[in-house]
């Protein structure tokens, strides 16, 4: 899978609210009411990461969740990353 260059990715964040291209990742951390709320968005993203294969590095602390998002096998950021970006935003929505 090809990685996309500073240019496609600053592109392809401008439809991703919040996200933020960092250390060769596309990151954005996410606040919900409480632990339980942002581990039922988890589990609902998890189901979602496996259909598509492709899998977060994230953070959860009580009511906070952070996603860092790479194609570790292409060694940078591709559209695979994009496009879970974009069902994450769907399914926090």
């Amino acid at each position: 899978m090809k990685t996309m260059d500073q240019n496609e990715i600053e592109l392809a964040l401008k439809d991703l609210p919040g996200w933020i291209l960092e250390n060769r990742t596309i990151t954005k951390a996410f606040t919900f009411t409480d632990f339980k709320e942002a581990f039922a968005v988890m589990t609902r993203i998890a189901f979602e990461c496996e259909a598509k294969n492709h899998h977060p590095n994230w953070e959860n602390v009580y009511n906070s969740l952070t996603i860092k998002l790479s194609t570790h096998d292409a060694n940078g950021i591709t559209r695979k990353d994009i496009d879970l970006a974009l069902t994450i935003e769907k399914i926090v929505r």
